[in-house]
């Protein structure tokens, strides 16, 4: 059965069917290379660490959705690269299964291109992701070529975004915008800010502490200048008989 067959069976699908056990294992093959797994895990590290304080959503890697009672394992569909779930419990899970969520589907879906996989991501994929899944946010990225493309859901069908002057996708869900950075796919603020991975966040807040003691070095330094200065001022008035603490 092809897949196309699959997701026309599930519109038979009855009310009283009886759904497979929620507690499903992820089924995906290794990543592509070590640079798809290093992007996945930029994206995910940035996030996570951007929304902190947040409890409200779920974002995983390499993981499968499981969405459909009658779903068959496939080589040619196979979870998302890296996806997103808005208005959803923060919590380590083994799988997404659809009908243990509440009949949520992924906000927010990227691929990662690689010569294998790059047709399926920009047709089958595509397709399940606009016409089931209902993904609002659709983005493909090729770490090798550096290709980007984006997708919103307009009406039921994907219309492609328009890229800001910088060259970032701006994705409506996250309230960021995507964009290539040294040869990786990293978050921006709608001001144009780099997301810091909590290394980045680390070094930065070195960089600001030396640059302040640095600071407090060069004030020190110049008022013990200025001290010695007037030091010498009140003895050269000393040596003409003048009290300097008169004047």
């Amino acid at each position: 059965m092809t897949i196309a067959q699959e997701l026309d069976d599930q519109k038979g699908i009855c009310q009283d069917v009886i759904f497979p056990p929620g507690d499903l294992y992820s089924d995906e093959p290794p990543l592509e290379s070590e640079l798809h797994l290093r992007q996945i895990i930029l994206l995910l590290t940035c996030l996570e660490w951007l929304w902190r304080d947040r409890n409200d959503f779920y974002a995983a890697g390499n993981l499968t959705i499981y969405y459909s009672p009658r779903q068959r394992k496939s080589e040619y569909f196979r979870g998302p690269d890296f996806f997103v779930v808005l208005g959803t419990e923060r919590k380590t899970r083994k799988s997404w299964v659809v009908w243990e969520e509440d009949g949520k589907y992924p906000n927010v879906i990227l691929e990662i291109l690689s010569d294998s996989t790059a047709n399926t991501d920009k047709g089958l994929k595509k397709e399940i992701y606009q016409n089931t899944f209902r993904t609002l946010d659709y983005f493909w990225f090729d770490p090798y070529t550096q290709e980007f493309a984006g997708f919103h859901l307009v009406d039921g069908e994907y219309q492609p975004l328009q890229a800001s002057e910088q060259g970032y996708l701006w994705s409506q869900q996250l309230g960021l915008y995507l964009g290539a950075y040294q040869g990786l796919l990293r978050f921006f603020t709608r001001d144009g800010q780099l997301v810091p991975t909590p290394e980045e966040t680390a070094e930065q807040a070195e960089q600001k502490a030396g640059q302040a003691e640095q600071k407090a070095g060069q004030a020190e330094q110049k008022a013990e200048q200025a001290e010695q200065k007037a030091e010498r001022l009140a003895a050269k008035l000393r040596e003409l008989n003048i009290d300097p603490d008169t004047i």
